[in-house]
């Protein structure tokens, strides 16, 4: 207790002491020590009623106490009383100024800021951009289902997945079909989520351009390399040796810039493809064959080819993306596998779902390279990828085949062990096989039942129905 309020305390006891002594002495003159000393006690009872009564309605009507003119108990208690309210009123309003500075602030940004309620999906709160963006008004959507008011936007499966929620990267606006939105959803709390939505109208266009010049420039470059490669063809290097090491060179570069514009003219139409289409059977005991085989003509008897079939199953999807992402993979590990490797292809259930994974024992890649490995033209090791003869599209090609199939790539490698790629499908894309047997099915380098080098010719040259490995993406190495 601070030593004024002790000090009040004690004037006050003493006070009433004093005050029953002198009743106890008034009463004695008179001859009635008790009743005295009895009035005096209920007189001081009432007066202490009264002081507690004035406190508590002053309280009850949230009213600043008035500085008290005494030093009595009740006066000090009044005192303190009125410092907590005024230390109370100065908190509550640097949190009102805080909160109306979030709020300015939240007002400020140009991402539309939506806050939900978890359980209900209604809006409670939502920012200036919220109405320019979703065409939020307030204060009729506040209340109001999120899922409702955004039309036609089918949000509510989206907004049940709550953290596990994938970000949407184009959606149309409400507001406008023509303006496109980067949909994004923060659970914050236990109560509350967070709704960011971003305007990417101009991004979006962006891309859409540079895809279009890509897929335009490829295409005009087809002719000018096919004629090239024709006549490169049509000159024999016996007549003029001195010419061999020029025009097999020019061969070699001219088959290059082919690959190179096939593959950009096959990521320009994954890229500009909503979806697979219609959706085939795809035989995984077919694929692996023609995987293994691919393996082994590209290797040309340089490592150990392993092909392993346990899942038992069967995909939903298209043959020929699908056996161009899977070739892909088994390119860049067999490129960038040293003499004597282990080559591993492994097709195997995924808890409901399936993965077919790939494994080197190549060099590996670092760490810090992982995440990027599957952007366009992006290398490891510039040198090594181009003496391998990729493109660096082949990963960007897998990627965007697997996107289509709602599957990812998983990507583990360590330096000095090895690299595994890995597809992994959900269970929407599984169906069971016919006829498919329990136990797992292996197939080991059969190396002198499949000749080398008929298979080599059309893996280099992209034939085959699929173009399965024309021109594949160079697996970043160190």
């Amino acid at each position: 207790m601070p030593a004024s309020e002790l000090s009040a305390w004690r004037r006050t006891l003493a006070r009433h002491l004093l005050a029953l002594v002198l009743a106890a002495v008034s009463g004695l003159a008179l001859g009635h020590p008790w009743p005295a000393l009895a009035l005096a006690a209920i007189a001081m009872l009432g007066w202490h009623l009264w002081r507690l009564r004035r406190i508590l309605a002053r309280l009850a009507a949230r009213r600043r106490p008035p500085p008290p003119r005494g030093n009595g108990a009740w006066d000090g208690l009044e005192r303190l009383l009125r410092d907590a309210h005024d230390g109370l009123r100065g908190h509550r309003l640097r949190l009102l100024s805080l909160l109306r500075a979030y709020r300015a602030a939240a007002d400020a940004l140009p991402d539309a800021v939506v806050v939900l309620e978890r359980n209900s999906q209604r809006v409670r709160w939502f920012n200036r951009a919220a109405s320019h963006l979703l065409g939020l008004r307030a204060p009729q959507d506040t209340g109001a289902p999120l899922a409702q008011r955004l039309q036609p936007l089918q949000l509510a499966g989206w907004l049940s997945q709550g953290r596990h929620a994938e970000p949407i990267p184009d959606a149309p606006s409400p507001v406008s079909p023509d303006a496109r939105l980067h949909l994004r959803l923060l659970p914050y709390s236990d109560e509350l989520w967070l709704l960011v939505a971003r305007d990417v109208s101009r991004v979006t266009r962006l891309e859409q351009m540079r895809r279009d010049f890509v897929a335009n420039v490829s295409h005009e470059l087809r002719t000018p390399l096919t004629v090239l490669h024709g006549y490169l063809d049509m000159l024999d290097p016996d007549r003029q040796p001195e010419w061999a090491p020029i025009l097999r060179e020019m061969q070699h570069q001219s088959q290059r810039m082919a690959r190179l514009v096939e593959d950009l003219l096959t990521l320009s139409r994954l890229e500009a493809q909503d979806g697979i289409g219609e959706e085939e059977e795809v035989s995984m005991s077919s694929m692996l064959a023609s995987l293994g085989r691919e393996a082994r003509a590209l290797s040309q008897g340089r490592h150990t080819i392993d092909v392993v079939d346990e899942a038992g199953v069967d995909l939903l999807g298209s043959p020929r993306e699908l056996h161009s992402a899977f070739s892909n993979l088994v390119s860049n590990a067999v490129r960038h596998t040293p003499s004597g490797g282990t080559i591993g292809i492994r097709f195997s259930r995924d808890g409901d779902g399936a993965v077919l994974a790939v494994r080197d024992t190549g060099c590996g890649i670092p760490a810090e390279h992982l995440p990027r490995l599957t952007e366009r033209f992006y290398r490891v090791s510039t040198s090594r990828s181009r003496e391998s003869g990729g493109t660096g599209l082949g990963l960007a090609i897998v990627k965007h085949v697997l996107q289509l199939h709602q599957a990812r790539l998983g990507i583990e490698s360590e330096v000095g062990r090895g690299s595994t790629f890995s597809c992994h499908f959900g269970a929407h894309r599984v169906i069971p096989r016919h006829g498919a047997g329990n136990g797992a099915q292996r197939e080991q380098n059969p190396q002198q039942r499949h000749p080398p080098q008929e298979e080599n010719r059309d893996h280099a040259t992209g034939a085959g129905r699929g173009r399965p490995v024309a021109g594949p993406g160079a697996l970043p190495q160190p």
